[in-house]
């Protein structure tokens, strides 16, 4: 006999809790896209070279997707899901307004990798939290909801970080400033644990009984094919910057539009995900087939930013939801550490391989993209 909690929840209680977590998120977007716009120059600031901080950049985002990996088979294991949730929230925040107090770029550099390893050690286990709601209010609806809220956060702080810097505020008093929402970030993440209800059971467990179905594996492989060949944003600026001539700000409001259009697709298509399921999926991410095309090859980059901005909210909304639906709930923390394993290491391995395409020609970028895309919707078919 094994001690194991297990969700109790009425629908007032999980949509409580989805809010919550919500506004968690959206405080933490705040903060780490907040500097994420500028992490970049306040490293060359601080002396550090092109190559330096292509290199922090890289490794703390592929340790980030090895650190999901091990902190949801471990919350599974411990069953510590809010272990991982609290302690990697706090790592993921706190290392953002402790940038202001770097003497050099090698110090800002290990806090850029601790940032990114919070947010490694907290995602399996907040998203295996969130689905106990979820799962009482519709996975799509909710993680919809979730998602919305997210990237509120998202639009709102790289524009509140780039407003003070326009005033003549430097980086560091950029930095300081982000404690205040990292503060309240942690606050509301203690109300919302202690709304979580829980309670603890006897029963028998049989684990080497229990494994991720076929569908599961065909879901992961699809996804991979999406990650593979969804276009990275950096190099969406790049291409308006150098193509456009679009100036800096006109690049980071492009990118708030996209966040914005991100927010409410991931609601709408949360709502069609519970109604219609795996063909809401496959609608969404067909919006990213377009936008390549448009924006390298037609000259529309308004409309390839809010078709990318589409696509977006669908991959962090519905796709979470899709993991919920089809994997057991004993081992669901593994569940979303090997679905963000896979997805971040195909996103960072085919963001390189399409900028190498791009140097090429954006039309090779262009067949590329196309293909993934069509490879996983054929896959996705399946799970229909």
């Amino acid at each position: 006999m094994e001690r194991v909690r297990t969700w109790m929840w009425d629908r007032n209680r999980a949509y409580r809790f989805i809010v919550l977590m919500g506004f968690v998120s959206l405080l933490s977007d705040f903060t780490y896209e907040g500097a994420k716009g500028i992490i970049g120059p306040y490293l060359a600031s601080l002396g550090a070279t092109a190559f330096a901080i292509s290199l922090i950049s890289g490794l703390s985002e592929l340790a980030g997707y090895w650190i999901r990996l091990l902190s949801g088979l471990l919350s599974d294991r411990l069953r510590s899901y809010w272990f991982f949730t609290l302690f990697g929230y706090a790592l993921n925040l706190l290392s953002v307004p402790l940038l202001g107090f770097a003497k050099s770029w090698h110090v800002a550099g290990f806090l850029v990798f601790l940032e990114r390893a919070g947010k490694g050690l907290r995602t399996p286990s907040r998203d295996t939290l969130l689905s106990g709601a979820t799962s009482l209010v519709g996975h799509g609806k909710g993680f919809g909801l979730h998602e919305f809220l997210d990237q509120l956060g998202a639009v709102l702080g790289p524009l509140v970080v780039g407003s003070l810097l326009l005033l003549g505020f430097g980086y560091k008093y950029a930095f300081f400033m982000l404690f205040f929402p990292t503060m309240l970030a942690l606050i509301l993440l203690m109300v919302a644990k202690k709304s979580y209800p829980l309670k603890v059971e006897q029963r028998a467990t049989d684990p080497a009984g229990m494994g991720f179905s076929k569908g599961f594996y065909l879901y992961l492989f699809a996804s991979s094919f999406v990650a593979l060949g969804f276009l990275q944003f950096p190099l969406v600026g790049f291409h308006l910057s150098e193509v456009f001539s679009l100036q800096g700000w006109q690049v980071a409001f492009l990118f708030a539009l996209a966040m914005l259009v991100d927010a409410f697709s991931a609601i709408i298509f949360g709502l069609l995900y519970d109604r219609i399921g795996f063909s809401s999926l496959m609608l969404g991410l067909s919006f990213g087939l377009l936008a390549p095309a448009l924006l390298f090859l037609w000259s529309k980059p308004v409309i390839a930013v809010v078709l990318w901005g589409i696509s977006l909210g669908v991959q962090e909304s519905i796709m979470r939801s899709a993991i919920a639906d089809l994997s057991p709930k004993d081992l669901r923390g593994k569940a979303y550490g090997v679905f963000h394993f896979f997805f971040g290491l195909s996103a960072f391995l085919g963001g390189a391989l399409m900028g190498l395409l791009y140097e090429l020609s954006p039309k090779y970028l262009v067949i590329y993209s196309l293909v993934l895309h069509l490879l996983a919707l054929g896959f996705m078919l399946r799970l229909r």
